[in-house]
C-alpha cells in the first residue's frame, strides 16, 4: 500500500532517509530471547499485512515492536508537547497509527494474532514482554481451536 507523500524541506528528508526501520535493540533483544525459548520466526516478513518484525508462522503470530514516536504512544499528551513541524508530525503519527489498526484487521481476517510491544517496554521489561508470547504459544499448542486475543489487551506497556 503506498503511503500519502507528506510535504517536507529536503532537510527533513535526509533525516528520515537515516533513520533505522529494521534490526533495532529492542527488536533483537525479543528475536534473541524468543529464540533461546526455542521459538523459531521470521523477522520482517513481508509476506503479512505491515511486515511484522517478527512472525511466528506455526502459529500465526505476528509480533511488532513499535517506536513510542513513530506510533502514537501516549499520544494524547504528546501531540500537545509538538512544537516544530507540529501539523506534519501530528497527521504522519495518526496516519501510521490508522495503518496499523487497518494491518491489524487484516491479519486477524488471515487468522494471525497480532501483538505489539512498546520498544521502550521491552528494553525495560523484556522479562515481562517474553512470557506474553510464550504463554500465547503454550495455550496453541494445548487448543486445536484458533485462539484470539484481544488487540488492546495484547498491546503491553507500563506506566
Amino acid at each position: 500500500m503506498k503511503h500519502r507523500q507528506l510535504s517536507t524541506t529536503s532537510e527533513v528528508s535526509k533525516r528520515m532517509a537515516n533513520v533505522r526501520l529494521k534490526g533495532r535493540k529492542a527488536e533483537n533483544l525479543l528475536a534473541k530471547e524468543l529464540w533461546h525459548h526455542g521459538v523459531r520466526y521470521r523477522k520482517n516478513y513481508k509476506k503479512l499485512p505491515g511486515s511484522p518484525d517478527i512472525a511466528v508462522t506455526k502459529y500465526k503470530l505476528a509480533i511488532f515492536v513499535d517506536g513510542e514516536f513513530w506510533h502514537g504512544h501516549d499520544w494524547d499528551n504528546r501531540k500537545q508537547k509538538l512544537k516544530r513541524n507540529r501539523d506534519y508530525w501530528i497527521e504522519k503519527t495518526e496516519e501510521n497509527m490508522r495503518r496499523d489498526e487497518r494491518n491489524d484487521q487484516s491479519l486477524i481476517k488471515l487468522g494471525w494474532v497480532p501483538i505489539h510491544f512498546w520498544e521502550k517496554d521491552i528494553l525495560k521489561n523484556l522479562d515481562y514482554c517474553t512470557p506474553v508470547i510464550l504463554d500465547y504459544i503454550a495455550q496453541k499448542k494445548r487448543s486445536r481451536l484458533p485462539l484470539f486475543y484481544d488487540i488492546k489487551s495484547c498491546t503491553c506497556s507500563f506506566i
